[in-house]
């Protein structure tokens, strides 16, 4: 009946179900009325797409309107505790394009939304699937914070940037009430404390190495999912590696529908920042905002040597002490493998961050199909077959970062008329406001 896969997640763990029944029919919560369990009964027979588009309308006149709508109310408010602390998980360009419609107080659909994502380079368009897998690995710390394994059936379809339907369904998750002992909970809840903490430093590093301990551990959380973390505090490449990025950045702004995508999500002041509560800041850039909008509003400048060098070194400036740069390899060819490199790279992220290292991933280096070639060759990577450096990031020690701002976790629910999804947000940004 469905085409996904089951698993459960409990923190930092999983574990395979024997079947997609299984996964969504193991345990029926106790609903208050008669009409509302049979609602859920027969929403749990069919594929979540035809519940979302096709079922849900039948329901309605089957079990009462009124009482579907008390029953979504009631399945929310689970839900939307937990959004309020998963709403932080990182996403490119801080677009936040996850969503969830809650088919019960512990079941519910996961959507990307594709107004929310960045197709302009086709080359990262599989970014979206990391993009969610990332946000699974997010809910299941948050989830496991509060005593629930996530059960999940995925779906592992395409993603069609052209679809009329604006959500491609993930898949489903449940939440499954676990009893942990104290031990495993005090890890969740240190993983919760790490997912809080957890930012982006675009900032200057301090020069400090991160120790061979720390860099084992990264090795074996990649190598538990089947993946290989790599890393190198050789000052030539990562001097070499740097400048492949900030060369990327003056190569994507001369593609058009790359230069518009960025557009839309920069914000130049904080208020705006404050105001949109998402995409990138100048202040988490570390640039000053007016400085910003005029280089970004004067692309063409950037090839004359004097308005060129002054961008280039204001943007080599925040990457001073800079010792160490990491990467991540392994199978990237399908939807699955694509979530599943999310997921790894929000563990590896989250063990980063709990022992106080911050990232910054170099996300057009491996986008910008030109620059990834480069990065291959320095780095003497090998892509043979269907594996592929899908990250690269600096990591190291620097003060805090400006915080980026996130939407309110009301914006991540989606009501429950497919018409009408009232958590979705199209960008509707101008490029220069």
């Amino acid at each position: 009946m469905l085409n996904c896969t089951p698993k459960i997640g409990l923190g930092n763990m999983s574990l395979g179900l024997g079947s997609a029944v299984k996964a969504l029919h193991g345990k029926h919560e106790v609903w208050p009325c008669p009409s509302t369990e049979l609602t859920y009964w027969l929403s749990s027979l069919v594929s979540p797409n035809y519940l979302s588009k096709e079922v849900l309308p039948w329901l309605a006149i089957v079990t009462g309107v009124s009482v579907i709508g008390h029953m979504i109310r009631d399945a929310r408010a689970l839900w939307l505790d937990i959004v309020e602390d998963v709403r932080w998980y990182p996403s490119p360009h801080n677009s936040q394009p996850m969503k969830l419609r809650a088919i019960s107080e512990t079941t519910a659909l996961v959507y990307y939304d594709l107004d929310l994502g960045l197709p302009a380079e086709s080359f990262g368009i599989p970014f979206a699937h990391v993009c969610a897998g990332v946000f699974l690995e997010s809910l299941s710390v948050v989830a496991a914070a509060r005593g629930y394994w996530t059960i999940e059936a995925l779906e592992h379809s395409e993603m069609d940037f052209e679809a009329v339907d604006r959500l491609h369904l993930i898949g489903t998750v449940r939440l499954e009430p676990a009893s942990p002992d104290a031990e495993t909970l005090s890890a969740a809840r240190r993983r919760l404390a790490a997912f809080r903490s957890r930012q982006t430093s675009r900032r200057p590093y301090d020069s400090r190495i991160v120790g061979d301990e720390i860099l084992k551990g990264a090795s074996s959380i990649a190598a538990e999912q089947g993946y290989d973390f790599r890393s190198t505090a050789d000052a030539r490449m990562v001097t070499s590696l740097v400048r492949i990025n900030q060369k990327t950045l003056f190569s994507d702004l001369r593609n058009d529908a790359v230069y518009a995508e960025i557009m839309q999500w920069l914000r130049f002041s904080k208020d705006k920042a404050a105001a949109q509560a998402d995409g990138l800041s100048a202040e988490t850039m570390m640039m000053p905002g007016r400085v910003l909008r005029f280089a970004m509003r004067n692309r063409s400048l950037w090839s004359f040597p004097v308005i060129g060098g002054v961008i280039r070194f204001m943007y080599l400036r925040t990457m001073r002490g800079v010792r160490q740069l990491g990467w991540l390899e392994g199978p990237f060819a399908e939807p699955s493998q694509f979530l599943e490199a999310g997921r790894t790279f929000m563990r590896v992220w989250l063990f980063f961050s709990e022992r106080g290292v911050y990232l910054h991933p170099f996300g057009t280096v491996i986008t910008n199909p030109a620059s990834h070639a480069e990065f291959v060759a320095e780095a003497g990577i090998d892509e043979s077959g269907n594996r592929m450096a899908w990250m690269l990031f600096r990591f190291g020690y620097s003060s805090s970062p400006p915080i980026a701002h996130r939407r309110p976790a009301t914006s991540m629910l989606l009501g429950l008329s497919p018409e009408v999804p009232d958590g979705h947000v199209p960008t509707g940004a101008t490029p220069l406001e």
